[in-house]
């Protein structure tokens, strides 16, 4: 059995790397961590039959099973812990993949992908751009309605809906600033749109209508089913950014519905914390109940589509949950059809051949959220003054390289993976399987030889340097005692108060950090939040580091780099996390460092070189592997892992959207299932079949 568990090892490894290689050549956990927030040719897509377009004229589809085998399962359960529940499903207005895994299910976007990351029509039937990929057409699909909570259809889908959901975005008074990175540095007038409604008050930004945004905006309407975005320059990869947030529709129909209800700035609030009763939906489930932190039903839109390309469940229901240890007695009792593994869970039944679950053993995909540190640099205290020790401590290049070269998290991995732990490990920023040169490189392998960074060998983690490490070590602690730094510095980190899962892992990350780095230098002090890290955590500043994933939104390293950028308000990272914007004083001199300010400055000019390259891909993501590389040398962030656990499941991962970009990887569509589990045998199957291009189940 082991040898069959080794070789699903192996077999998922490939079919991982495949993955990334086939959509490159077509165009959280709960183990402690905070949030995973996820060319060339035209991208024209085999266009299906388009319906009435009449309101009058939408037609209601039947419910239909996931397949036709009698073991399918018609009813999904699956769960989340507590510290993962949804806090927006204004699909515009979050940027966090918790929010995103619901309401992928509830929007429909321009495009799509199939289970390698291939790109396929949406609510675009085809889309195509001219020669220099300065202008990208979307030819909408006819047969695609908004409809209310009670699946009653309200309004046809079509071209006004994606200006009003763009202006939505690039409103200041309306979206704040939340998902306005990407058309900002690629549409034409996106910039400068955002900048004067910031400048407005928030009655003349409202005012503002459709008509007076495409005056300035690079988005037109031809007809009533095309949509057409000009770009500032060449992007061969923006029919990518077509799968994210960003781009999708608003529903125009019940916007002005609420504004002549009430008025604009009230409409605008209504909108943005929209809850499942009171939104209008254009996705393939709606949610039917939602009971925060208790359970959530899918029920099938059935007027989402309409033809044979996709299958649905007749329900599926989302159960909250303290931690994976209940969820693991919730699979065992057969209350839920899928679980991940703790590492008590998976070494107690991969430790004993006789356990009952021993055979259903399987290693899932790796997400695509490549994890990393990030550092507050400007942090306060509980009672809201600066936290000058970490402030300074963290702003030393010294210290963060002594973190960076002698933190061994190999034990903190088997948290994760208690198998085969230091497949977790992760190196770069970007996450690989992303983008590929001409000749087929993987672009985190760049940033690897720049790093000097050898591939996993099994052995031990391959940044560890323990000679390094304690040279950077003494160097911190002589210049920081100098400048009144007291230690051991304190890290706080901050994991949800209702999970025993987060708990068990933090402690293993304290003992790794006061094992590889001494508690003379620094140590981890645990805190906890109650119900929203935002609100408790990050808006008041209070955690000194969080380790946070990020998954692509589109295919170009600059959706990665791009949000460490320094003076950037749309630069996630930057405003969110690090607040490095506000490392200034309020006389304007650098509170802590001009060393770190002069670092940022570096590599955001690296990161503007980069992404200035448009006609040749290979100079770009070199320049690029170049920014990253500098980024990681000066661990203004530390790349942390990959999330790939076991689990014992009635789903076959190999059957779902496996997308390297945008939100469409949890679409309930397409799932094969097994009311009687799949075993170790089967997953071999399944990634045997994958790698081969057939992804149905084998006989």
């Amino acid at each position: 059995m082991k040898n069959s568990v080794k070789r699903l090892l192996a077999l998922a490894t490939a079919s991982a790397m495949l993955v990334g290689s086939l959509s490159a050549c077509g165009g959280s956990s709960d183990s402690g961590t905070d949030d995973t927030t996820s060319g060339g040719s035209s991208g024209s897509s085999a266009s299906s039959e388009s319906g009435d377009s009449s309101v009058s004229g939408a037609v209601a589809v039947s419910t239909v099973n996931m397949d036709d085998s009698a073991d399918a399962i018609e009813d999904l359960v699956l769960y989340e812990t507590t510290a993962r529940e949804v806090e927006s499903l204004n699909v515009l207005y979050s940027q966090s993949a918790t929010d995103f895994y619901v309401s992928t299910n509830l929007q429909d976007g321009l495009l799509t992908n199939d289970v390698y990351g291939n790109l396929k029509a949406n609510l675009a039937e085809s889309w195509e751009h001219n020669d220099d990929s300065t202008v990208w057409t979307f030819y909408l699909r006819q047969d695609a309605y908004w409809v209310d909570s009670n699946g009653d259809v309200q309004a046809q889908i079509t071209a006004e809906d994606f200006v009003t959901g763009l202006e939505w975005v690039l409103n200041y008074w309306k979206n704040e600033s939340s998902n306005t990175s990407m058309p900002i540095e690629m549409i034409e007038g996106a910039s400068e749109y955002y900048e004067m409604t910031a400048a407005m008050t928030e009655e003349e930004a409202l005012a503002l209508t459709n008509e007076d945004f495409m005056e300035v905006v690079g988005i037109s309407t031809p007809d009533d089913f095309t949509v057409e975005y000009t770009m500032l320059a060449s992007k061969p990869y923006f029919d990518t950014v077509a799968t994210y947030a960003c781009l999708y529709p608003a529903p125009t129909a019940l916007l002005e519905q609420l504004t002549e209800e009430s008025d604009a700035a009230s409409a605008v609030e209504t909108f943005r914390t929209s809850t499942y009763t009171d939104m209008w939906y254009s996705g393939p489930y709606i949610l039917t109940y939602f009971v925060s932190k208790s359970e959530k039903v899918f029920e099938p839109n059935l007027y989402w589509r309409g033809n044979d390309e996709y299958t649905r469940f007749n329900s599926v229901t989302v159960k909250m949950v303290d931690s994976a240890d209940v969820a693991f007695t919730l699979y065992e009792s057969g209350d839920i059809d899928q679980v991940d593994l703790t590492e008590s869970n998976l070494s107690t039944i991969y430790n004993n051949e006789s356990n009952s679950w021993y055979s259903y053993l399987a290693e899932k995909l790796p997400t695509k959220y490549s994890f990393q540190i990030h550092f507050c640099y400007n942090k306060n205290t509980e009672d809201g003054e600066p936290d000058t020790n970490w402030n300074t401590a963290v702003a030393n290049e010294n210290f963060r390289l002594a973190l960076y070269y002698g933190l061994d998290l190999e034990n903190w991995y088997k948290r994760t993976n208690a198998v085969n732990s230091l497949k977790c490990e992760n190196n770069c920023y970007t996450m690989s399987g992303l983008i590929y040169t001409s000749d087929g490189t993987d672009y985190t392998d760049l940033v690897k030889d720049l790093l000097g960074i050898g591939d996993y060998t099994g052995e031990s983690m391959v940044r560890l340097d323990s000679t390094l490490a304690e040279q950077y070590k003494e160097a911190a602690m002589e210049e920081l005692s100098a400048l009144g730094v007291t230690f051991p510095v304190e890290i706080d980190y901050y994991i949800s108060s209702a999970s025993s899962t987060a708990q068990d892992s933090a402690d293993v990350l304290a003992d790794a950090i006061s094992d590889s780095l001494g508690d003379d230098f620094m140590v981890l002090n645990i805190k906890t939040y109650t119900s929203s890290l935002s609100t408790e955590v990050r808006t008041p500043k209070l955690a000194s580091i969080y380790i946070n994933g990020w998954g692509a939104d589109y295919g170009d390293p600059q959706n990665y780099l791009g949000q460490e950028t320094f003076g950037n308000d749309n630069a996630y990272y930057s405003a969110v996390y690090s607040d490095i914007n506000d490392f200034y004083g309020e006389d304007g001199e650098e509170a802590y460092s001009d060393e770190l300010i002069a670092t940022y400055e570096e590599y955001t000019a690296l990161v503007e070189a980069a992404d200035a390259i448009v006609d040749d891909l290979d100079a770009r993501y070199a320049a690029y592997a170049e920014a990253e590389a500098y980024l990681i040398q000066h661990a203004l962030v530390i790349p942390c892992y990959y999330d790939i656990e076991w689990q014992l499941t009635k789903v076959n991962d190999y059957s779902k959207i496996n997308a390297p970009y945008g939100i469409q990887s949890n679409r309930y569509l397409n799932w094969e299932t097994n009311v009687n589990g799949y075993t170790t045998a089967d997953y071999e199957a399944f990634a045997e079949a994958y790698a081969a291009g057939n992804t149905s189940e084998a006989e």
